[in-house]
Parts: C-alpha cells; sequence; structure tokens
C-alpha cells in the first residue's frame, strides 16, 4: 500500500521564493553599484567631472574663501562626524563588535565580520594606487597624504556600518527594529560622506564612488554569510551561546499543563 506524500506547507513555499527573490535583487543592487562606479571612474578619469565636483566644493566653500560655510561650531560638529569613518574609530569599533562575538561564541559570524571590513580595506587602497587622483587643493585645508579617488572614509564607513547594520537586523525582533538599524547605519555613511566634501579633502564623486563600491561590498559579504548559514558553516542568529534545554534544571524545564 504507498504511502500518500507529505503535502509541502504553501508557506515554506512562499518563503523560498522569497528568499531567492531577495537574491536575486540584492545581486542586482550590487551588479547596479559595480556599473556605477565603473562608469563614474571612466567620466573622472577623463576630467569630465571636474565641473560638477567645482560646483559642490563652491557651495560648502564659496571661491577666495579660507572657511567652509558655517559658523566655528559647525566645523568643530563636522570634524567630529568626519573621524567616525577614521581607521581609528572603524578599528575600535571593529575591535568592540568582534570581541563580542567571541564572548557570545559566535566565531563565525566574527570571522565573516573581519574578512568583509579588512577585505573593504583592501580594495579600498587598491583602487586609490590604480587612480591616483590628486586631492583637492585648497589653502589652509586638512592636510592628507593619499590618493583622493575613491574615497576611504566613505568605502569604509559603508562597509562597517552597513555590515553591523545588517547583523542588528539578524538579530532584532520586529520589522520596525530592523528598519530603524538599517536606517541608522545608512544615515551614517550619508553624513560621513558629506563631511568629507564639507572638510574639502574630497571631491563629491570621491566620495560618491566610495559609497557604490562600499555599499556592493557590503552587500555581497552579507549574501555570502547567509549562504555560509543555510549551510550551517556559520552560527545562525541565537543559536550560539544559548544552553541547550537539556542542561538546564529540572524545575526550569517544567511546563504548565493545558
Amino acid at each position: 500500500m504507498n504511502q500518500a506524500s507529505t503535502p509541502v506547507r504553501p508557506g515554506v513555499v512562499a518563503r523560498l521564493g522569497g528568499r531567492e527573490i531577495g537574491l536575486v535583487a540584492t545581486l542586482f543592487c550590487v551588479a547596479a553599484l559595480i556599473l556605477g562606479f565603473g562608469l563614474l571612474a571612466g567620466e573622472v578619469m577623463e576630467g569630465d567631472t571636474m565641473g560638477f565636483d567645482n560646483r559642490v566644493a563652491r557651495f560648502f566653500r564659496p571661491l577666495g574663501a579660507s572657511e567652509p560655510i558655517g559658523p566655528d561650531w559647525v566645523h568643530e560638529m563636522v570634524r567630529d562626524v568626519t573621524s567616525l569613518g577614521s581607521m581609528v574609530v572603524l578599528c575600535f569599533l571593529l575591535a568592540a563588535v568582534v570581541g563580542y562575538l567571541l564572548l557570545v561564541r559566535k566565531q563565525g559570524a566574527a570571522l565573516l565580520v573581519v574578512g568583509s571590513i579588512l577585505g573593504g580595506t583592501v580594495i579600498s587602497f587598491g583602487l586609490k594606487l590604480l587612480f591616483n587622483r590628486p586631492r583637492p587643493e585648497i589653502p589652509g585645508g586638512i592636510q592628507v597624504f593619499t590618493a583622493s579617488f575613491p574615497s576611504s572614509h566613505a568605502m569604509l564607513s559603508a562597509v562597517t556600518y552597513l555590515t553591523l547594520g545588517a547583523l542588528m537586523t539578524r538579530v532584532a525582533a520586529g520589522a520596525r527594529l530592523k528598519a530603524y538599524f538599517m536606517g541608522i547605519a545608512v544615515f551614517l555613511t550619508v553624513v560621513i560622506r558629506l563631511s568629507r566634501v564639507y572638510v574639502g579633502v574630497h571631491y563629491a564623486t570621491d566620495v560618491l564612488a566610495g559609497w557604490c563600491v562600499g555599499s556592493a561590498w557590503a552587500a555581497l559579504c552579507w549574501v555570502v554569510a547567509l549562504r555560509l548559514q543555510r549551510r550551517g558553516q556559520v552560527e545562525q542568529p541565537g543559536t550560539a551561546g544559548v544552553p541547550d534545554e537539556a542542561a538546564l534544571p529540572e524545575a526550569s524545564r517544567l511546563r504548565p499543563s493545558p
């Protein structure tokens, strides 16, 4: 007598379909960001973006002005904001997050975070060496000795904050909290890249290019992380560091009878 096959629940099919659609959409966004960077880089190397870059620069710092627009307290505030994308601050943040992940026994997640940020750093400085664009020449501006294109502040802040924001969405309960964490991550990347143009150490196209590459790299790393989680090679959120029920005292496992 043939046994009836177990019917597949529609909810499972819908979830699987949603996952594949989400994967395709993410990869499409990654491809679009990389294409955008390539087109922008071509225009920058041909010098076709200087008119746009100069107009944006003059908006923040009128021609002949020694300081950007705004009172002194705004200048100080913007310098504080731009430091959020510095290597020192990002390294401190990386160490704190990795330390937490190791304490809760999520070694795989910690390795992914380190790999994504270190990989983004290598890509950033590799692109700087490749394009070797000079910094804006602004009298009295902040002295920076690396190349200008793409902005490493914009790229690495996008990699770091978007990666951490995506990580928080995996442990947050509810759509509002997930949107909140990703909103904070996007907000930080935007204000940091604007601060780089304001203080005069980057052209607008530098920060746009850095944001494109950084966002694409962060999204690609997150796709890899999700794939590894489904294969069991990386801990699922909430599965590591939680004691097994069998190891709990007998009283804690008692359930009230219905």
